[in-house]
């Protein structure tokens, strides 16, 4: 299948909604241009275990200052935890 996208003048495309479904690619998300031959692939980026992990901190962080979770809450938590 292929699917139209019309380049604007800085160069950018938006990527079809089929397309950002099947390579299940969501705001946020970087996306790979591979060369094959005379064609250009677009691949959606993996990121690195560091990259990944540094993600999930900053989900965590954003919960944790939500739920108005303190450093003091955090350290007392573990403090019970280690006692069991």
């Amino acid at each position: 299948m292929s699917y139209p996208s019309k380049v604007s003048f800085k160069g950018q495309v938006t990527i079809p909604k089929q397309v950002r479904n099947k390579l299940k690619i969501a705001p946020g998300d970087f996306v790979l241009f591979e060369e094959k031959n005379e064609e250009v692939v677009l691949k959606k980026a993996r990121l690195s275990p560091e990259e990944e992990f540094n993600k999930l901190v900053a989900v965590l962080d954003k919960k944790v200052k939500k739920l108005g979770i303190t450093d003091k809450d955090i350290e007392d938590a573990i403090k019970w935890a280690r006692q069991k």
